[in-house]
C-alpha cells in the first residue's frame, strides 16, 4: 500500500504570554510610588493606598503593574482592591471618579441631624465635577451631621461649609489626602468651628509628666511580668472593643503560647455611634502607646501592628509623627511597631477580619477554632486588643487595681468611655462609672436633652446593641447587664432618641448599614441582612417572617455582624409595638 503523508499544520508561536501584559510606563509609575518599600504580600493594601492617593483611583494598568511588581496574580490584587470601600477600581473604558469625593455620613446620629438634606442638596450645589456619595459612620457622631471632603472631616456640616472646603481643596491638589504628613497636623483640625482646641500632649509634654517611666521600670526589672499581670487581673479591666474579655486573663493565655508572639491593636472603630478611640488619640496618644508597649513587654511580644481606620487621616498623621519621635529617643528597647491603614470596611473591626486585612487580604472573618490567641497574625499567637483597653494600663498600674475597680455604680466595676450622640445637649466622649444608667448619663454628663426634645429611647451599644425605650432607663450600663433584654453595651456607643424620632426608622438605618457592610462570606448574613431590609421597608412588617429570619442569622452567621444585626429589629418588635400598629 502506498504510504500517505499527512501534512502537519504549522503552529504560529505567540510573541507574548497569554493574558494582559504589563505596560512599562505603568510599571515605572508603580515602582516610583513604592520606592524602597517591601514587596511582601502583607504590604498590598498599603501599596494600593499609595496608588489611590496619587491618582485618585486604581486603573487596570496600575493593578496589573502592581501584581507584577509584587509577584502576585492579578486576581489576588483585584479581589483585594474591590473589597474595600475607599478603593475606586476603574476598568478600561470606564471614566474615573471626579477629582473630589464628598462622603456624607448616613449613620443614625447624622441622619437625625440632617444628613438626608445634605445628600439631596450637595450634588446640585457642587455640580458634576464633585462626587457626592453616602457613607457609613465616619466616627464624628458627636458633631453630626458630618461629611468628609477627601480625607478632611467637616463637622456639624452645612452645605456652605462643604462648598467652601471643596473650593479650597480644588485649588490645591484634589487627590492629595489632608494631613498626609506630620507637617500638616494641627489639633484644631479635629474640632468644630469655634470650638476650643483640646490640649494635645506630645512626647515632650508626656515625658515631662512622668510618661514612659513605668515602661522603663518594667524593662529595667523594677517590675515583674507576674506583678503587672496580677494588677490587670485584680483591676477587672475587660476588653473595651465590645467583647469584654478579661484583659489579664487574655495576657496569660497568649503568654503561654510558643514564641514568637505578635500583637494587633484594633482602632477600626466603625460601629455607628463610636468615636472614643479617635477622641483619645487626638489628645493623649502616648498614654495609649505606653500601655500598648507595657502589654507587649508583659506578654513578650516580638512585633506590634496598629490597625487604624482610613477615616482617621489626622490621627494617622499624628501617630506617624509621635512614633517617629519615640523611636528617635526611645526610653528603652522597643519592639518593631507597624502602623497599618484600613480601607473602609466595618467588618475589619472583627478581630480575625482585621488580621486578614493586616496580612494584605480581604477582611473576611476566620472560622474558629483555632482562636487568634493560638493562631493569629501570620499564623503566630497574637494578643489582640482594642486601643482603649491598653489606654488604661498605665493609670491602673500606677494608681493600683483597687482604684479602677472601685469606680463603678450599681455593683459594677471600673470606668467606661461612653461615646454619646443624638438628642442630648452635650454629645461627646464621657468617662463615667461602669453601671451608670442612661438616665444618669444624660442628666449628669450630657446636660440633659436638647431644647424641645423629650427622651424617647436609646441604643446602648451602637448599631448592633439593640434599642430600648425611655421607660427602661434605670438599667445599669455595663457588660452582661443588658443581655436579658436582648441588648448589649459593646463599645459603649450610646445614641439617644427623642419624641421626634422613631425606633422603626432607627432599626431600618441599622439594618441597611449591616446589609451594606456584610463581607458576603456566609449566606445567612449576606442574604439575611438584604432580605431583612426589604421586610423592614414595608409599611406593615411581616413580624413572624422577620423573627424567623433573625433566628437563622443569629444561629448560622460566622461572625458577630450577622449574629447581632437583627437586634434592633427584634427590640422594636418587643418594646416599640405601638410603632408597628
Amino acid at each position: 500500500m502506498p504510504s500517505t503523508v499527512i501534512p502537519i499544520k504549522q503552529i504560529k508561536m505567540r510573541s507574548t504570554p497569554k493574558g494582559r501584559q504589563v505596560e512599562p510606563a505603568a510599571l515605572a509609575e508603580v515602582q516610583a510610588l513604592l520606592g524602597a518599600a517591601p514587596r511582601r504580600r502583607d504590604a498590598l493594601i498599603e501599596h494600593l493606598h499609595k496608588i489611590q492617593d496619587r491618582y485618585g483611583h486604581l486603573a487596570d494598568r496600575h493593578i496589573v503593574a502592581l501584581a507584577a511588581e509584587m509577584k502576585l496574580s492579578m486576581t489576588e490584587v483585584y479581589e483585594v482592591a474591590t473589597f474595600y470601600h475607599h478603593f475606586d477600581v476603574v476598568r478600561d473604558g470606564e471614566s474615573p471618579p471626579a477629582a473630589i469625593t464628598v462622603r456624607v455620613c448616613e449613620s443614625l446620629s447624622c441622619e437625625i441631624a440632617g444628613a438626608r438634606a445634605l445628600l439631596e442638596r450637595l450634588p446640585v450645589l457642587l455640580g458634576a465635577g464633585v462626587r457626592v456619595i453616602p457613607a457609613p459612620c465616619i466616627g464624628r457622631c458627636e458633631s453630626a451631621p458630618a461629611c468628609a471632603v477627601g480625607q478632611h472631616p467637616v463637622l456639624n456640616a452645612t452645605v456652605e461649609a462643604v462648598q467652601a472646603l471643596v473650593e479650597k481643596k480644588a485649588t490645591v491638589h484634589p487627590a492629595a489626602p489632608v494631613a498626609a504628613s506630620a507637617a500638616h497636623v494641627k489639633v484644631q483640625d479635629y474640632n468644630a468651628p469655634g470650638e476650643v482646641s483640646p490640649a494635645f500632649i506630645d512626647l515632650e509634654h508626656y515625658r515631662a509628666a512622668g510618661g514612659y517611666a513605668l515602661l522603663k521600670n518594667c524593662v529595667d526589672g523594677k517590675k515583674t511580668r507576674e506583678e503587672i499581670m496580677r494588677v490587670m487581673e485584680h483591676s477587672g479591666l475587660r476588653g473595651l472593643g465590645g467583647a469584654g474579655f478579661p484583659t489579664g486573663r487574655k495576657w496569660r493565655i497568649v503568654a503561654a503560647e510558643p514564641a514568637p508572639r505578635l500583637m494587633a491593636v484594633n482602632i477600626d472603630e466603625g460601629e455607628p455611634g463610636t468615636f472614643k478611640d479617635r477622641y483619645f488619640l487626638e489628645r493623649d496618644p502616648h498614654r495609649f502607646l505606653e500601655g500598648m508597649l507595657i502589654a507587649a513587654w508583659a506578654v513578650e511580644i516580638f512585633e506590634v501592628y496598629i490597625y487604624l481606620r482610613d477615616e482617621y487621616a489626622g490621627c494617622r498623621a499624628l501617630l506617624e509623627q509621635e512614633l517617629a519621635k519615640l523611636h528617635a529617643s526611645a526610653p528603652c528597647k522597643l519592639p518593631a511597631i507597624h502602623l497599618r491603614r484600613g480601607a473602609g470596611a466595618y467588618i475589619c473591626g472583627e478581630e480575625s477580619a482585621m488580621i486578614e486585612s493586616i496580612e494584605g487580604k480581604r477582611g473576611m472573618p476566620r472560622l474558629r477554632p483555632p482562636y487568634v490567641a493560638q493562631v493569629g497574625l501570620f499564623g503566630r499567637p497574637t494578643l489582640e486588643h482594642n486601643m482603649e483597653t491598653v489606654f488604661w494600663v498605665r493609670e491602673i498600674v500606677e494608681r493600683g487595681p483597687e482604684w479602677f475597680a472601685g469606680q463603678g455604680r450599681n455593683g459594677r466595676k471600673g470606668l467606661r468611655s461612653f461615646s454619646v450622640s443624638g438628642r442630648v445637649r452635650k454629645p461627646g466622649v464621657h468617662v463615667a462609672p461602669a453601671g451608670i444608667t442612661i438616665k444618669e448619663l444624660i442628666e449628669e454628663f450630657c446636660d440633659g436633652m436638647q431644647e424641645g426634645h423629650v427622651f424617647y429611647g436609646y441604643l446602648p451599644g451602637g448599631a448592633s446593641g439593640g434599642i430600648l425605650p425611655a421607660s427602661m432607663s434605670d438599667i445599669p450600663l455595663d457588660f452582661d447587664t443588658l443581655n436579658q433584654y436582648g441588648c448589649f453595651i459593646g463599645s459603649a456607643a450610646v445614641m439617644v432618641l427623642s419624641q421626634h424620632d422613631r425606633a422603626t426608622d432607627a432599626a431600618r438605618n441599622m439594618m441597611k448599614f449591616f446589609a451594606d457592610e456584610s463581607c458576603g462570606q456566609c449566606t445567612p448574613c449576606r442574604v439575611g441582612t438584604a432580605k431583612a431590609v426589604q421586610l423592614m421597608n414595608t409599611t406593615q412588617w411581616d413580624q413572624a417572617l422577620l423573627k424567623e429570619l433573625s433566628q437563622a442569622m443569629m444561629d448560622a452567621s460566622i461572625c458577630g455582624l450577622g449574629q447581632a444585626a437583627p437586634n434592633p429589629a427584634l427590640c422594636v418588635m418587643k418594646y416599640f409595638t405601638h410603632e408597628l400598629d
